[in-house]
Parts: C-alpha cells; structure tokens; sequence
C-alpha cells in the first residue's frame, strides 16, 4: 500500500476541491450533482465499460472528502455509486449492468439502498423483510426505517432474505425495486437534522418483482451484502473527515483573524494546540481510510471489513472533536449562520451513529480482531 498519494490522486483532490469551492456551504444539491457527474466524479469508481471512470472507491472517496471539506458533501454518492453501483458492478448480471451503471455514472438516475430495519438496526441476521418464490417471481415483505434518498432514487436495492433450501436458514439476498412498484411505499421521517437528503421509513406489502430483480446469487448471502457495506463504511468515513476538515477550516482562519489585546488568539497555546489535536486526528483517520479502500480495491474483502470499520470509527470520532472544537474556538459567533458551523454539531453524530454504531464496531473488533468472545 503506498503511503503518499499518486500524482492522479493529488490531481483529482484539487479538481474537486475547485469544484467544491465554487458552488460552497450554499450548494444546491441538484446542481451540484449533476455538474459532477458531468465532470465524471459521480461514476469515477465504475467499470469503463459502462461509463464509468475505472477507478474504485480509493477514488470515489476522494471525490466525497474534497466536496465535504468545501462545505458541500453529496450524502447520495455513499449510497448510489459507492454501494448499489459496487454490487452491480461485481455481481450484477450483464442486463442489470447495461441499465443501471452508465445511468449510475452519468447521474440521470439514482439508487437508494434500504438494509435498517425497526427491530434489526444493521444487523444482517435479525433482518425480517423476507422474499419468498411465487413461479419465477418474488414476493418481498417487510419494513425499512432510515433509509436516505428514496424520493430521489429510481429504485432502491433492499436487503431482504430467503430461505436456504437446504438448511431452511434464511440468508441476505439483494433486490432492485423500482420506486413505482406496487406495494411499495414511503413515509418521510420528521428529523430534527436538516439536510437535503431527506430520510423515509419504508413498507413493502407482497412487492411482486420478477426473477431478474435479484442482484447476484441467490446462495451468495452475506459475500454479496458486505460488498456493498464495506464501501459504505469508508464512504461515510470520507464525508466525516470532510466534514471535520471544513469546521476546523472556518476555525483555523477565525483563529488567525479574531484578534483579542495585542495578538490572534490562535497564537494562543489554549486555541492553539486543540486545534492542532483535531487536524491529527483527521489526517490520521484519513490514513486508515485510504488503507481500508486500498485493500477493497485489490480485492481482499476481509482486510477491507477490518479496515473499513475502523476508519468509519476513527473519522467519525475526529470530526465530532473538530467540530466541536472548532465550534468552541469561535465562541458565539460559531452558532450564528455566518459562519456555517452550528448545523454540524448535529450533523456531525451521524457519522457516530450511522451507518453502524461506534459500540457495533468495537465489538466487531473486539471479536473479529482480538479474538474475544461475545457476550450475545
């Protein structure tokens, strides 16, 4: 794994972050999508073949980093390229591939991706959204909850499950619902966070898909489901990290400016060196990040899942410090709307929270890891 970005990677970081800078903390979502769409950014980590740059997730995840650190990150780039265009891309059949990548890529069209369920969180073996064969069809019902988007996708990939013949043990499969089928429907949830990707609870009553509905092997199981989860992870580590690199931003020239008695008060040790704290924190998270991607892109999905999770933890424990810190360093003024910081105080936990608990990844580590065993 190199330990210093390529010369693409470093050309591909400035281009977005001029193309962030332009449109800012003001953005508008549409515009912005498609312009970086446009640009290629939207599909960078699609096969060639179907429109896309031919890059991985190494890629994508620069693209999201650079957007958020200019105050303007794209949430649905974690979830349409980085997850549903990932599972197409390594498991789809060619027709799949032929009608969702290119639109994928060119940003006429969009994916939502529904796994959380009320009782289940995350949790791949308490999923109860079941598929059952009806002739060559599926049934699929069940209920998803927080699931991002769904008013802007033209389909969302919903994890469901399906009894193994063999065992009787129900296993994760992947299924492409298109947003008008029949029975299925959508609640937007009243959140106290305000962003433009706004969060729906779903219900799927008997939703009939045809066979070709399903993405990949019916037997693959979870080999499938984490494909798909791993990038997530990384993804939501790159818009964390982003994130925190623009409070701690508006924070570090506030610092240089805000002049109290005769000196900036960033001259200040006190203002100083907490800030200093946040920026490690980041560039350290960001090191595990660009590992976790690395090692998906080569292939090897065990030392990704590793990794992944562990950069998911890492930036989202950096940037609710350096929002917060950076919150702290301009006193009053960090809550006015000026200067763009108070909305990511909440904003901020989600990358704690979502798309798995921190709690779930120490346990993860504790277990898979350090080899310890489960208290459940």
């Amino acid at each position: 794994m190199p330990t210093t970005e390529t010369e693409e990677h470093k050309v591909l970081r400035q281009a977005v972050s001029v193309l962030g800078k332009r449109h800012g903390r003001t953005y508008d979502r549409e515009q912005l999508w498609s312009e970086a769409a446009k640009l290629g950014y939207l599909g960078v980590n699609l096969p060639e073949e179907y429109g896309g740059g031919g890059g991985g997730i190494s890629e994508l995840s620069i693209v999201l980093e650079e957007l958020g650190a200019a105050g303007c990150p794209l949430l649905m780039m974690v979830v349409s390229p980085a997850i549903c265009g990932t599972v197409i891309a390594r498991f789809g059949t060619e027709a799949q591939k032929q009608t969702w990548l290119p639109a994928l890529a060119d940003g006429t069209r969009t994916m939502a991706f529904g796994i959380t369920e009320p009782d289940a969180g995350s949790n791949s073996h308490r999923i109860t959204t079941t598929a059952r064969k009806d002739g060559t069809d599926w049934l699929l019902t069940g209920r998803k909850v927080f699931i991002s988007g769904v008013d802007l996708a033209d389909a969302t990939l919903i994890v469901g499950r399906t009894e193994d013949s063999r065992t009787g043990r129900l296993k994760p499969c992947l299924f492409i619902v298109p947003r008008d089928a029949p029975g299925f429907t959508r609640r937007q949830i009243d959140m106290e966070l305000q962003a433009s990707e706004k969060q729906f609870e779903l219900t799927l009553d008997d939703v009939r898909l045809p066979a070709d509905a399903l993405v990949g092997d019916e037997d693959a199981g979870l080999l499938q489901l984490f494909a798909g989860l791993n990038p997530e992870r990384i993804m939501t580590a790159a818009f964390a990290i982003g994130m925190g690199r623009f409070a701690l931003a508006r924070a570090i020239e506030y610092a240089r400016d805000r002049t109290v008695w005769d000196a900036p008060i960033g001259a200040h040790q006190a203002i100083a060196h907490p800030l200093a704290q946040a920026h490690i924190d980041l560039e350290l998270a960001r090191l595990m990040m660009q590992k976790a991607a690395y090692l998906y892109d080569a292939g090897d999905d065990v030392g990704a899942g590793e990794a992944a999770n562990m950069a998911k933890y890492a930036a989202g424990e950096a940037c609710v410090r350096a929002v917060d810190q950076s919150v702290h360093t301009l006193g009053g003024n960090g809550l006015t709307r000026e200067f763009g910081l108070a909305s990511l105080i909440t904003a901020a936990r989600v990358a704690r929270i979502a798309p798995v608990s921190r709690e779930m990844i120490l346990n993860y580590v504790s277990h898979q890891t350090l080899g310890l065993p489960k208290s459940y």
